[in-house]
């Protein structure tokens, strides 16, 4: 897969298929859009190519610095090359670049720059300064400049449509197992083991950990959850917890993993951990004595979870 990392550096063999988005997460609503992507490109015998954004749009409007995101760039390229992606180009996006006009992205980018022959678009998609742009629009300006355009209709799981913000909602109320059926795979955050507090070794339950790497990627809220930690390219069962650790009066919030039968030294070094489902939430217990209780308890509860994994 090739990546672009300016508009300028762009260049394609063909009249290229494309479709545009910020594709935070990419799940399944995003691998429908893409796997249409790439039918339509080898029908058309070129290449299939994602147009997306860094950072976020979300990060560089005003109001909206707050948002997390389900991935960093990395992850989302790396989702880019599974999915069969040909081409991606990365637009730099800033102030300057949010007020283009819906018509100028399509003449000046899509058009010019790129040369599309096709766009495949979400039902929900919008673009350009002040989100004015639509499938209406990319439909009048294709019979203009000589392309064609899809509008793909919304994916659903369960009673949920899929969208970054769904995932985003479930990963906030706990509910990881849901917000992987709708991403197509386990949510996971990745950093530096740090060194905490010790006190887990002290009750028989030692824990790594995490700084994440990225302070934008979500967290997902306060609980106990059976998790896959992956270090050095090996997979691990264990536990996780996200939250302030009451029982001991923890100022701030940690992510830690009791990562079952492993005894290695990994300060320092980068691991990733996975939520595939949650145990209970945190709360606080009356002794140090009652909470290595409750460990036992949730070690054999994660080990019925990870059954298979």
């Amino acid at each position: 897969m090739k990546v672009f990392r300016q508009i300028s550096a762009f260049t394609s063999p063909c009249r290229p298929v494309v479709t545009v988005g910020v594709f935070d997460g990419v799940h399944k609503g995003h691998l429908e859009i893409i796997n249409r992507l790439s039918t339509v490109a080898k029908e058309k015998n070129c290449e299939s190519v994602v147009i997306t954004f860094e950072p976020h749009p979300r990060l560089v409007l005003p109001h909206h610095a707050e948002l997390k995101l389900l991935q960093t760039l990395d992850e989302k390229l790396e989702r880019f090359e599974i999915a069969g992606v040909d081409s991606v180009l990365v637009i730099p996006f800033d102030r300057e670049f949010a007020r283009i006009t819906p018509h100028d992205f399509i003449k000046k980018v899509l058009v010019d720059q790129v040369g599309i022959s096709h766009v495949i678009t979400g039902y929900d998609h919008f673009f350009g300064q002040n989100r004015q742009g639509g499938f209406e629009l990319l439909s009048e300006m294709g019979m203009q400049y000589n392309f064609t355009v899809d509008e793909l209709q919304m994916v659903t799981v369960g009673s949920s449509t899929v969208s970054s913000s769904s995932v985003r909602r479930a990963l906030l109320d706990g509910d990881v197992k849901h917000a992987s059926s709708m991403l197509g795979y386990i949510y996971s955050i990745s950093g530096e083991v740090v060194v905490g507090n010790k006190i887990g070794r002290n009750i028989g339950f030692p824990t790594a950990n995490l700084k994440s790497s990225n302070s934008h990627k979500l967290v997902p809220g306060q609980g106990v959850y059976a998790s896959i930690v992956n270090s050095n390219g090996v997979n691990y069962k264990g536990m996780a917890n996200i939250g302030y650790r009451p029982t001991i009066d923890a100022d701030r919030l940690t992510i830690e993993v009791h990562i079952f039968d492993f005894n290695q030294d990994i300060y320092g070094q980068d691991i990733t951990l996975c939520f595939v489902e949650r145990i209970r939430s945190e709360k606080r217990f009356g002794s140090l004595g009652d909470l290595q209780l409750q460990l036992a308890n949730d070690k054999i509860v994660a080990g019925r979870m990870l059954e298979g994994f």
